[in-house]
């Protein structure tokens, strides 16, 4: 499987990354990307940018040579609530293209169990503004797989492939192939990403890679894999 794209990278601007933008275009250029999305950390986390970075992120080129160059966060769920630490007016401010959400520790929302949790994110997938749901499979924020698939499914908000989580969540594989097996199941879509945090990791997709052929996901079920399959998917 070959994907164009990849939707998750951090760059020099989330504070525990080490590559820029360009850095990241000339890599993308090397290993054959047709398109990346910039999703540094939202606010909430330590040593990320604040929202003055998102907001600006309209001045960062829509090309760069020859890259299409997608403005992005992740953004964290920082209460009960499901809610996220960028405001709707700094989304449209920056004309941001992806808003991935997810959980992190100390940004607000800490775990309460995987029913509290999935109550949790299932409120944060009625935001109109989330297309991404980031790492899932994080055992550090249990959640339901099933409901969580079924209430992305309904809402048009694609579920993430995380390359990094064998070594950035341990212990995460068993439930990240529930989550692929059910995505294939369900009829709905996955978003693969290196969650890279330097330009030499972008573009191996390896882990996600075994994930995909363990859940006996096709290539139709992958939007990064062309770009009819993401115009339609996430850039609507």
């Amino acid at each position: 499987m070959k994907f164009v794209a990849d939707f998750h990278i951090h760059t020099v601007s989330s504070g525990h990354a080490y590559s820029t933008i360009e850095e990241y275009v000339r890599k993308a250029k090397k290993v054959g990307l047709k398109m990346i999305a910039i999703t540094d950390h939202g606010p909430a986390m330590p040593g990320a940018p604040h929202y003055y970075h998102f907001a600006n992120l309209r001045m960062v080129p829509r090309t760069i040579d020859g890259i299409r160059v997608l403005r992005g966060v992740e953004a964290n769920i920082i209460n009960d609530r499901g809610e996220i630490d960028l405001k709707d007016e700094e989304i449209l401010w920056g004309e941001l293209d992806i808003v991935m959400a997810t959980f992190h520790p100390r940004c607000g929302y800490e775990d309460q169990g995987e029913a509290k949790n999935t109550r949790v994110l299932l409120k944060a997938i009625q935001n109109p503004r989330i297309n991404i749901i980031a790492h899932p499979e994080n055992p550090k924020f249990p959640v339901n797989v099933a409901e969580t698939v079924a209430a992305a499914k309904e809402r048009g908000v694609l579920i993430e492939i995380n390359n990094s989580s064998d070594v950035s969540r341990p212990g995460s594989r068993e439930c990240a192939l529930k989550f692929a097996k059910e995505i294939k199941r369900a009829g709905w879509k996955a978003a693969v990403g290196t969650d890279s945090h330097i330009s030499c990791m972008l573009g191996d997709f390896r882990y996600a890679l075994s994930i995909i052929k363990d859940a006996k996901l096709k290539a139709s079920d992958v939007i990064n894999t062309s770009e009819a399959l993401i115009n339609a998917y996430l850039l609507t």
